[in-house]
């Protein structure tokens, strides 16, 4: 088995936003914002290749928005989706499956792309899409505020195509990745634990810790529907991530793409041993 990191390139948003009742003056120091408040995040996908498979973990914001919806989040860096997935030697055929964490714009957009006619077709044709059951219903049926998160166009013409499967939470897809389900940033997202052929663990730490800085589980952004959920749900693997020591790898941290976590004799859970992927699988 091997792992490529697949960044899609970067957004803004809100440094309020992403840390919620975490005062500035304790944030800014961990991710420093702009004049008008805004932190720069990276949209940073996974590759996963079996002997058979070749899993893409998220798809990053995608093309399909206008210029005017675009504006909101300040797109910049230098990656795209197709052009990292070519840099790692794949095309867009290769990939057999697409699981998506959750359907928020920043993490299915890439999976349809819209034509120079304005159709939408899929982005990955010899794929099968995967989500939570339980994620689709509620993306479908969005509550008044997430609903600007989901966009139809993102995620609907997987349905339509017949490309769509549920993954349930505990099961072990492709004999190697663990779906472990979490609720407090929206209802059924998925958060992988990949199990590494040397024994090793990586969480694809999807929005449960969006960057190293939200390792306490207080750091919690005002995007999530269940604050409290969230709290709960980090402590939990908190403590089994030290215990088993996992590796987490990190969606939107711009500077920090993977670390392990530690605690110190406060009882605060902190990232360690921050650094690339491939320097913390070995």
């Amino acid at each position: 088995m091997k792992v490529h990191v697949i960044p899609t390139g970067n957004f803004k948003l809100d440094g309020g936003a992403m840390f919620g009742v975490v005062p500035k003056t304790i944030w800014n120091k961990l991710n420093p914002s702009d004049e008008n408040n805004m932190c720069n995040w990276a949209m940073r996908c996974l590759l996963v290749e079996t002997e058979s498979k070749l899993i893409l973990i998220d798809t990053g914001i995608g093309n399909k928005q206008s210029e005017k919806f675009f504006g909101h989040y300040w797109l910049n860096g230098e990656h795209s989706l197709l052009n990292s997935l070519k840099a790692a030697g794949f095309n867009k055929e290769d990939i057999t499956d697409v699981l998506l964490t959750h359907l928020h714009f920043d993490h299915c957009g890439g999976a349809i792309e819209r034509l120079q006619d304005d159709s939408l077709e899929l982005t990955f044709p010899n794929a099968t899409y995967h989500v939570n059951e339980a994620h689709w219903n509620h993306a479908n049926n969005p509550n008044p505020r997430e609903k600007a998160s989901f966009l139809k166009e993102n995620f609907e013409l997987l349905e339509t195509s017949n490309k769509l499967n549920f993954l349930r939470e505990n099961e072990i897809f492709a004999n190697c990745i663990e779906i472990k389900v979490f609720n407090g940033h929206t209802i059924g997202m998925i958060a992988p634990l990949i199990h590494l052929d040397n024994g090793k663990k990586i969480l694809y730490a999807a929005d449960l810790y969006p960057s190293a800085a939200h390792i306490p589980a207080n750091y919690v952004m005002a995007y999530d529907i269940q604050p409290l959920v969230t709290m709960k749900e980090r402590q939990l693997v908190n403590d089994l991530a030290l215990k088993e020591n996992w590796i987490f790898f990190y969606e939107h941290d711009l500077s920090v793409e993977a670390s392990k976590i530690a605690i110190n004799e406060k009882g605060q859970f902190y990232a360690i041993e921050h650094g690339e992927l491939a320097n913390l699988i070995g």
